[in-house]
């Protein structure tokens, strides 16, 4: 609304239809992959990195509008081995997480720092 664009225009940039527009507006989320396109519209990421390691993995994930074979061809990783991860049945060994921390590192997804008081 704030570029004065047609749900139309915003549908033709983003490569869908002017009904998915219409309905991410009222509250459906887009599909994954769309994702990328949608940020690169907004020019900003719409939604919150967070702190913990699969969060930051389930972040990277949905920001390149990535399924779990692309991110684990991308990681090296058994795709059904991340759907346990990202789901929660299953939390990550240690070496696991230190192999996931290095691939963020890789992809340029660093750990926030924390402020000591």
């Amino acid at each position: 609304m704030d570029l004065g664009l047609l749900q139309s225009e915003v549908a033709k940039i983003i490569g869908v239809t002017e009904s998915s527009v219409w309905n991410w507006e009222h509250g459906t989320e887009p599909e994954l992959q769309y994702n990328p396109k949608i940020i690169e519209f907004l020019g900003y990421v719409p939604f919150d990195c967070p702190d913990d390691t699969v969060g930051r993995l389930a972040w990277y994930k949905r920001v390149n509008g990535m399924n779990l074979e692309y991110l684990g061809e991308a990681m090296g990783r058994d795709p059904e081995q991340l759907s346990d991860w990202l789901s929660g049945r299953h939390r990550p060994f240690r070496k696991n997480r230190g192999k996931i921390e290095l691939f963020l590192e890789e992809q340029g997804i660093f750990l926030p720092t924390k402020k000591i008081s």
